[in-house]
């Protein structure tokens, strides 16, 4: 029997693979308790959160494949992804939404003193996320900020200056598989204890758009409420990725029999 599922040990959790993708089996307590160790530590970790789309991704993109089993922390960041663990016979504890973790980080943060450096977006929603945690934790020690537009000449200076600003954790906001790459080629550079791509987060915390009500995320139909907001963009995500995701899911079920 081909078996879709493979546990492998690391120092702290339990990884496994879901669709030809590791993901660490942790609930969101679990994910924050890690990050703080690895803050610690102070050695640079990247993290990455794996939904429907990224599985699919993953399975076309090797390079993409191989930064996300080489990052230390994985979370299931997509509910679908929690389904199929389950319906391939190892079910991951829960969904690690990005935001939600990145909004812990932040909170967290102010409590530690711990330093952020915010990274991504347009500058005016780049703006509006900084005037925002500063108003909701005034304690929070803000690193540095950069919008997400900028030349390939220009990355190696701006992964000079993330490093120059000392930050205990950089939080990216821009799509995949950008954010994987930049990370994956700079974080020695960088050299930040914790660096985590953020996708969409930054419009949210700065309500360009709005997040689905709590019991849309449950059942998962968060796709649903992104989708209706902006169809003419997501559509391509969502109505083929999705199906492109069931898909595969079959796949992997069958291969499992």
């Amino acid at each position: 029997m081909i078996s879709d599922t493979l546990e492998i040990q690391t120092r702290s959790t339990t990884r496994v693979e879901v669709m030809g993708v590791k993901i660490d089996n942790l609930s969101m307590e679990e994910t924050l308790s890690l990050i703080e160790e690895k803050i610690l530590e102070a050695l640079p970790t990247q993290h990455v959160v794996v939904n429907a789309a990224k599985v699919v991704e993953a399975n076309k993109n090797p390079e993409l494949k191989a930064i996300i089993e080489s990052c230390e922390i994985v979370n299931a960041d997509g509910q679908a992804v929690v389904w199929a663990s389950k319906i391939l016979g190892k079910p991951l504890k829960e969904r690690v939404a990005g935001i939600d973790l990145m909004q812990a980080l932040v909170q967290r943060a102010s409590q530690k003193g711990w330093s952020i450096y915010f990274f991504g977006a347009r500058q005016e929603v780049l703006d509006k996320v900084i005037e925002h945690y500063r108003k909701e934790f005034p304690t929070l020690r803000i690193a540095g900020a950069r919008n997400g537009y900028y030349t390939p000449e220009e990355e190696s200076t701006i992964a000079a200056d993330i490093s120059k600003s000392k930050a205990h954790i950089l939080f990216v906001a821009m799509s995949s598989p950008k954010k994987e790459m930049f990370l994956n080629k700079y974080r020695s550079v960088m050299n930040v204890p914790f660096v985590m791509g953020v996708g969409g987060s930054f419009d949210v915390v700065a309500g360009v758009t709005k997040r689905a009500p709590l019991w849309m995320q449950k059942i998962g139909l968060e796709w649903l409420f992104r989708f209706l907001q902006e169809p003419r963009r997501m559509w391509r995500r969502y109505i083929i990725g999705n199906a492109e995701f069931i898909a595969l899911l079959l796949k992997y079920k069958f291969k499992r029999r």
